[in-house]
């Protein structure tokens, strides 16, 4: 194990921050806090970009990663030979702290069925791995560097990116705003459209794979639930055909990704 330059206080606070988000996240559902989980909460709200419930399970790869940076910021996956960007993970680990910070907040305004709060607070967390993945973007990576920093907040930042148009469009359905007398299916292919926009974007201009890979996999959550009988079993064609276009150009945004990095 290296003995890294990165501060004490960072890691501590690191360290108590993200034990405090997996913590209160796992409660969320084991209790569950306030009498109902964080899918039922997001049922009640019904709205056309939701995905399938199995979508969810992306963040036990989630906190997979982020415990790996974590463990990584603390010094472990490293030897002698490396050289350490302690100025990075300082950085890093700050921005990242405050994140895990609102990402526990956020549990509790969503259970307790604050929806505007938890807008404000999804907003600071994607506002934070904006920052930070900025913060990685700027910085010349070793293949481990990108490996225990950037591909866990690439895939981090491509879910909420996700998550905060779902908590968007749940926030419209709770004040229940009429859409200006569209219809809620145009609606949501106005939506899928723009989220599409957005990630594709980020994904090429950031030159991120792996973020882009977890669009796919939204979009691909969104599909299911669209077309399977528990979900809502083919009722809005337009939706489903949406979705479809918005995965292949997902799909061709990689493969291009993939051939601009073997060049």
């Amino acid at each position: 194990m290296f003995a890294n330059k990165v501060k004490s206080s960072v890691k501590i606070s690191v360290v108590v921050t993200f034990l405090i988000m997996i913590v209160v996240n796992a409660l969320a559902n084991i209790l569950p806090i306030n009498g109902q989980t964080t899918g039922e909460v997001s049922n009640s709200y019904p709205n056309l970009f939701a995905p399938a419930g199995v979508t969810f399970s992306i963040w036990g790869l989630i906190y997979l990663l982020l415990a790996a940076f974590t463990l990584y910021l603390l010094g472990f996956f490293q030897d002698y030979s490396d050289t350490i960007k302690a100025n990075l993970l300082n950085k890093v680990g700050i921005v990242f702290s405050i994140s895990s910070v609102a990402n526990a907040a956020w549990i509790f305004s969503w259970h307790y069925n604050k929806i505007p709060l938890s807008m404000v607070l999804m907003l600071v967390i994607l506002d934070c791995l904006i920052f930070i993945n900025y913060l990685i973007k700027n910085e010349r990576l070793t293949a481990k560097e990108k490996l225990f920093i950037n591909v866990p907040f690439s895939v981090y930042f491509g879910w909420i990116t996700v998550a905060t148009i779902a908590n968007a469009t749940t926030l419209l359905v709770s004040i229940g705003w009429d859409g200006f007398g569209i219809s809620e299916p145009t609606w949501a292919v106005i939506i899928i459209i723009t989220g599409m926009l957005i990630g594709t974007l980020t994904m090429i201009i950031n030159k991120d794979i792996a973020y882009g890979l977890v669009m796919l996999w939204a979009y691909a959550g969104i599909y299911i639930k669209h077309t399977s009988k528990s979900g809502f079993d083919g009722q809005y064609p337009a939706v489903i055909y949406t979705v479809i276009a918005c995965m292949i150009i997902f799909i061709l945004s990689e493969v291009y990704l993939l051939y601009y990095k073997r060049k």
